[in-house]
Formats: structure tokens, sequence, C-alpha cells
């Protein structure tokens, strides 16, 4: 899944050592399952046969396409499952980097459309109903991976754990007696955390513009988070961090958030069912967040003025 997967156990059981390894070879399986860059995997049939036919699709894809439909509706599109029908477009590292010209992203903006994406939980498919069509899993199947992940630790007797993968963080239990304590990056000190969130068992999410980025000429900042609106990067967020009880909505709602926006994330955070924290930084680089997360963060930095100290978009 293009990162680094880590298990770090407190109070470990002595088969400790067996049931991570259990729980690492499973995030290995999902990858051959869900990643759309695994020839032979369910989501790289389900883009070859796009606007041709349905393809069977296991119970795993069936899971984070479901959820990634789902956030897709929530966000209006904001977070859209069918991005990956822009990938290559750009080239984010600081030695090449590549920005299209809108004539090259309009033509691949009119395929990325989520109610475009059928599913069919009774006959197990999915079928997108264009050609040219793409679902990509980047921003959901890391968080999937990290529940079922997390499922086997407990399963195996594990209940004191934090996982780490790739901005995703599923943590369980406690830690020296006390619940685990999740850092949130400052988005323009990445070396720094300006405040922290604890929780006994929550996913944390956090997106930010800066991963996969460079600097034009001109001073401006391109990274990955493209706003599939426009075909750009998104505009309105520095970073944003969402805790969720499950990691496969927490991964996708931080994507969607931060395309939004503070306002409009908080809004959609009200609209919704499922239940979610946010951390957000605006690209005013104001804090905003939602009641709970503001009972529950503790902070290692004074703000001026609700902003980040020494903090510029």
């Amino acid at each position: 899944m293009s990162t680094v997967f880590q298990i770090q156990v407190a109070d470990p059981p002595e088969n400790a050592k067996a049931v991570v390894s259990a729980a690492l070879r499973e995030i290995e399986r999902l990858e051959t399952v869900l990643s759309e860059w695994r020839e032979g995997s369910d989501i790289s049939k389900v883009n070859a046969l796009a606007g041709k036919k349905s393809v069977k699709v296991g119970d795993d894809t069936l899971r984070v396409v479901d959820a990634g439909v789902d956030v897709s509706m929530w966000s209006r599109g904001a977070f859209d499952l069918s991005w990956a029908a822009l990938w290559g477009l750009y080239d984010f590292r600081p030695d090449s980097l590549r920005i299209p010209s809108p004539e090259e992203i309009g033509p691949k903006l009119e395929l990325v459309d989520y109610e475009n994406i059928r599913i069919s939980k009774k006959y197990s498919t999915v079928f997108l109903k264009k050609r040219g069509m793409a679902i990509g899993t980047g921003g959901i199947a890391k968080g999937y991976a990290l529940d079922q992940a997390g499922a086997i630790l407990r399963g195996g007797g594990i209940e004191n754990y934090i996982i780490y993968g790739g901005g995703q963080v599923q943590v369980h239990g406690m830690r020296d007696g006390r619940p685990w304590r999740v850092g949130i990056q400052n988005p323009r000190d990445p070396s720094s955390y300006f405040a922290a969130l604890a929780s006994t068992g929550a996913s944390f999410s956090t997106s930010g513009d800066y991963e996969h980025f460079s600097i034009d000429d001109e001073g401006r900042r391109w990274h990955h988070i493209i706003d599939t609106k426009t075909g750009r990067p998104a505009t309105k967020s520095l970073s944003v961090t969402i805790m969720t009880a499950e990691g496969i909505y927490a991964d996708a709602l931080s994507t969607a958030a931060f395309v939004l926006g503070p306002r409009k994330a908080l809004k959609m955070l009200r609209r919704i069912a499922y239940p979610a924290e946010a951390v957000i930084v605006g690209a005013d680089c104001k804090v905003y967040m939602t009641p709970k997360a503001e009972k529950l963060i503790r902070w290692n930095v004074d703000l001026e003025d609700g902003r980040l100290p020494n903090c510029t978009p």
C-alpha cells in the first residue's frame, strides 16, 4: 500500500509475536486484493472491465467499495472513489514536478463520478458504468487493513496495541496505565506535534498538504490531495485529523474533510449519521474542531487568536 505498517504492543502476552505476524500477513493479503496496481486484484479486474461488465468480488472488496461510495455520497463527491481516472496527470516529485493543462484535466474529470459505481450486494459484484473509469483504494484501503489487523490482534488476546500505517493510526486498550495518545502533526513543521488526542479504542486518519508535494518556481504548493471538482490540489485546508470507531471511514472522511475545508467539513460531520470527530487546520492556519474533539484535545502549543503559531499557508 506504498507505506510502512508498524504494530506496537503494550503488556504483550506470550503469543504476541505470532499474533502480530498474523496481523501483518493479513495486511499483505489485503494488498493483493485491494490494490489497483496489482494485476489480478479485484480492483484491477473492476477497472479493466469498466463500461463492459460487472465483476464478482470478494467480501473485502465489496466492503471497501461500499464504504467508499458511502463517504462519496456523504461528502457529495469531495471524496470520490472513482478519482483514479485522474491518475498519471501529475508528478509531485520535487525533481520532476509535472502540472497538467486544463485540456488534459477536462476529459479525465468527466470519468470521475461515484454515481456511476454500481454495487450488487446480492450477487457480490461491482460495475463501473463508463469505459475509462477507475476506482482507487488509496484513500480507504489502509484504514480497512488496520481494522482487519486489529481484529486479529484482539482475537489473539492482545488488548493493548497501536497500529501505524501511512497517516493512519488505530489504538486499543491502554499503555502504562493510561489511554494511548495520538499526536497531530504541525502541517508547516511535520517534525513537531501541536496537539494530541487520547483514546482506548479508536482509529485516526490525517490528511495533509505536507506529504507528496512540491513547490513551483512561483512558490505555489502542489500536493496529492485532489479536488475532483476542479482536478487541482485542494486549497481550503492544511491538515485534517479524523477520529472514528473504524479506520475504513476515518481514512476516507479525512480526505473528504480536507477537500471541503473547515466549515463545510464540520457541517458534513454534523449531517451524517456516522459519528466522527475532527481537528482541522484551515488554509488560514486556524484550528477548527468538532465539539467532542474540543473536549479531548491536549495542546502542545498556545494558539494565537485561534491559529497555530509560526504558521504560513
